[in-house]
């Protein structure tokens, strides 16, 4: 099968795809977010896209056990190997260093 690009896969679902939450504010002003994984701000655009649309490259920061958090990005390669897919570090170092590293 023949590589699609992020940006072209990003058009064709940008509107309609199971992640989507669209929450009506004021008026009819709109806004749409996100439910993905890998998404840090959860806002429906190709920029903070997770891995699961478009993007290949895509970070996630989860806390851990004891104060620790866990580090993960995600492998370009290994894009048709899930289980693969992240590389994943535990951080258990002070508050400032942590922030410094991120």
């Amino acid at each position: 099968m023949a590589a699609v690009p992020g940006q072209l896969i990003w058009e064709i679902v940008k509107n309609n795809n199971c992640f989507l939450v669209k929450e009506f504010g004021r008026g009819n002003s709109g806004v749409r977010f996100s439910k993905e994984a890998n998404n840090l701000y959860n806002l429906n655009n190709y920029k903070y896209s997770g891995n699961v649309l478009a993007n290949k490259k895509t970070v996630t920061i989860q806390p851990g056990k004891d104060q620790s958090v866990l580090l993960a990005t995600s492998k370009t390669k290994k894009q048709s190997k899930p289980a693969a897919l992240l590389h994943k570090s535990v951080m258990k170092k002070e508050f400032h260093r942590m922030a410094k590293a991120i």
